[in-house]
């Protein structure tokens, strides 16, 4: 049989993802600090593009465009239909729509920014070099010197051998070991050292009253220091247990991370996304566009268009697809806080005793019940809030906190694994430190509150919380 090429009509449905498509999904999935910086790209880029200087919400609500984004109404999700028309009749379109399709709640004027107002914290590692300055060393240990405090981690540990450092100093492994030493004798006592055992001992040494047991304890014995096992410890140093817990309570007041206190990671204030108010003892929900930069199309791009200009028909091409690219991004950004918005009242229908009474009333909730809720995709969901935050009555959380698995009771009903993991907390808040309760013993107490759930569960979740086990929670003194 003779093989030949032929051509043959065939209809099949293809799912295409168009620019403004991906656009539209990767503005819902943004922060508001990301989106802020788009929108700046994006004016930068589109030079229809400019910042609103006036409130243009009652011509929109006069154009038929709402002015609130949270007003109710059934929100499709963002198709990327309709785009790449080049027949477009741009004319009737610019005389019909308001451009002015999202805008934010402030104006743009510029402020000073918040770091004019906050002074630079001393880092460890400029801790460390001022006092080597100070020390009288020569030029090759200071240069040595600064090579070991570039390798300190910000707990203060040494993160590099002596080997390294003399191989990349091109000094000898004693003239290195002694810069460390000095380093390990600045403030904060412990600082430099390689590990646990030797930042222990560093602490231990600079006290005015010297413990052996202690030095001895740290020296061999710190894993069953750990798991508070005084009567092993006693035997190996021939000395009675009320001995070895008399060291054990100097030890536990030494610092195991010398470098916390100039610990680099600030606490940062997050802003809310959305605001949730009990106004009446209905729930009312505000999109919070703070900062957010107003749009609208250039009116000088907008009258070449609109009007029979002379303009060569390569600058009206131009025109023209920026302008669908200006408009696009409009559309999406509005789209996105509708869709904010409307995630956010459905997770609030779901968990308002929550917002009512707390963390122990919260219900279990998956992304298909949002979904199903608004008629909507669960990876719109996940997208919509993912680092997303809500400030509500029981404080701010990010919008993926109230997505919770359910845990089954005694009694058939379901309990949010976020409720389970709060009571767990409690539970050990209220232990005696001295016998603190195992994960056994508290899946025990939770089956006292209708809760049927494994150990393993509860270690797991214990684990979450980052507590630590019953041993290491034990306080003997």
């Amino acid at each position: 049989m003779a093989l030949e090429i032929k051509q043959s009509p065939k209809l099949v449905q293809q799912l295409v993802i168009t620019p403004q498509l991906q656009q539209a999904i990767k503005l819902l999935q943004l922060t508001r600090v990301e989106l802020v910086d788009l929108i700046q790209d994006e004016i930068k880029e589109n030079p229809l593009l400019e910042l609103s200087e006036v409130d243009e919400g009652d011509e929109a609500e006069k154009d038929g465009q709402p002015k609130n984004v949270g007003q109710k109404e059934k929100t499709p999700e963002v198709k990327g239909e309709g785009e790449g028309n080049d027949d477009f009749d741009w004319e009737s379109y610019l005389e019909n729509y308001n451009l002015a399709s999202y805008r934010g709640s402030l104006d743009t004027e510029e402020k000073p920014s918040f770091e004019s107002f906050i002074s630079k914290k001393t880092t460890l590692g400029d801790h460390l070099i001022w006092q080597l300055r100070l020390s009288d060393v020569t030029e090759e240990e200071h240069q040595i010197g600064r090579w070991i405090i570039g390798n300190i981690d910000e707990d203060g540990y040494l993160k590099a051998t002596i080997e390294e450092v003399a191989r990349e100093t091109g000094a000898d492994e004693g003239r290195a070991e002694g810069v460390l030493k000095r380093i390990q004798q600045f403030d904060p006592v412990g600082v430099g050292a390689r590990d646990l055992k030797e930042c222990l001992l560093i602490q231990l040494r600079a006290l005015e009253v010297r413990d052996p047991i202690a030095d001895q304890i740290v020296s061999h014995y710190l894993p069953h220091l750990k798991n508070r096992n005084l009567q092993h410890i006693g035997k190996k140093l021939g000395i009675s247990p009320e001995r070895v817990m008399e060291s054990m309570k100097l030890i536990s007041e030494l610092e195991p991370k010398p470098g916390r206190a100039f610990g680099a990671d600030e606490a940062r204030t997050i802003i809310p996304d959305v605001f949730v108010y009990k106004i009446e003892g209905d729930y009312v929900i505000a999109l919070n566009e703070d900062e957010v930069p107003r749009l609208r199309i250039n009116a000088l791009y907008r009258n070449v268009l609109s009007t029979q200009s002379s303009a060569q028909e390569g600058d009206r091409k131009y025109i023209q697809d920026k302008l669908k690219s200006a408009l696009w991004l409009i559309k999406s950004i509005y789209q996105r806080q509708k869709t904010i918005y409307k995630v956010t009242e459905s997770i609030v229908k779901f968990q308002s005793e929550f917002l009512d009474k707390g963390v122990n009333y919260m219900k279990p909730l998956v992304l298909r019940d949002v979904a199903d809720d608004i008629q909507m995709h669960e990876s719109t969901i996940s997208r919509a809030t993912n680092n997303k935050y809500v400030h509500t009555p029981q404080g701010i959380f990010e919008l993926k906190f109230f997505f919770n698995n359910s845990i089954s009771s005694i009694r058939g009903e379901d309990y949010a694994s976020e409720s389970v993991k709060h009571l767990i907390k409690e539970i050990i808040a209220r232990e005696n430190p001295r016998n603190p309760f195992s994960d056994e013993k508290i899946a025990k107490v939770l089956r006292g509150y209708n809760i049927n759930i494994a150990r393993r569960t509860v270690a797991k979740y214990r684990e979450a919380l980052r507590i630590l086990s019953s041993n290491e929670r034990r306080k003997l003194f």
